[in-house]
């Protein structure tokens, strides 16, 4: 088999300059806290020949397409079970990694987000992460509060790690080209374990911000907590893209303090 297909439905766009595969695999920094990689998405190998050659961590590879797979078992005889056939988003890490695993991969596009969720989900696992994105994902990753990028996305990534975008990448350089630019970010764990607040709540209070972000957080938050139970605080006047990750955990334990106010009695 002297290639591998590309196919539209699993969004396979294959990395076929060289060079670049090589920036991406030294921007893995293995110095913080992983002995360990996993390369999402494989394909032919272009960054899995770099990788293979630094000793400072295993590499792992896990592949959808079960072309691809078989095109890999014949370039890399010796990987074995370190070449996993799945589908990264049905990933148990706890099974199969000892310890902690950085992720690295040039990312279908079509399961950009979930992908990033995934991380997210496995993020006391993950202390890196370096993945080449459609470049208006990687904006959302890293973008600030007050621009139309700033959403979701970045509130959740940014909670749990700092983002660094690296650089762009032009369609020219995959086959097929992309119709999209294309960016590789990197991902490093930062210090909070767990948010100073309840996160479940702080993910619905994220979430339900954004869904309708032409809305006052008093309005939008409405469905998590009555407005009567709202404190006086200017930021229930603010629209959720103004927050900061602080901010949003200070909103919490304000929601967290009106869920559980008790119901004011009849006079």
């Amino acid at each position: 088999m002297s290639s591998v297909r590309a196919k539209k439905h699993l969004g396979q766009h294959f990395l076929t300059d060289k060079n670049i595969a090589l920036k991406i695999v030294d921007s893995l920094k293995p110095e913080n806290r992983f002995s360990q990689v996993l390369e999402v998405g494989p394909g032919m190998g272009i960054l899995s020949d770099v990788l293979l050659q630094n000793k400072q961590y295993e590499t792992y590879m896990i592949d959808l397409d079960g072309e691809s797979v078989e095109f890999l078992n014949k370039k890399y005889p010796d990987l074995g079970t370190k070449l996993i056939k799945g589908d990264f988003l049905e990933l148990d890490f706890q099974a199969i990694f000892p310890g902690n695993v950085a992720v690295i991969g040039n990312f279908p596009y079509n399961i950009s987000s979930q992908i990033l969720f995934k991380i997210l989900d496995n993020r006391d696992q993950i202390p890196e992460m370096v993945g080449m994105f459609q470049k208006e994902v990687a904006e959302r990753c890293n973008a600030h509060p007050g621009t139309k990028e700033y959403g979701i996305l970045s509130v959740f990534v940014q909670a749990y790690y700092t983002v660094q975008y690296l650089f762009t990448v032009k369609p020219g350089v995959f086959n097929p080209p992309p119709k999209v630019m294309s960016a590789v970010i990197r991902l490093n764990r930062n210090e909070v374990k767990t948010l100073d607040c309840d996160e479940k709540l702080f993910w619905k209070v994220v979430k339900a911000g954004f869904n309708q972000r032409r809305k006052t957080l008093r309005n939008s938050l409405s469905s998590l907590v009555s407005k009567d139970r709202m404190p006086e605080d200017p930021v229930f006047e603010l629209r959720a893209e103004r927050l900061s990750v602080a901010d949003f955990v200070r909103l919490t334990n304000m929601i967290t303090t009106g869920i559980h106010q008790p119901a004011s009695s009849p006079e």
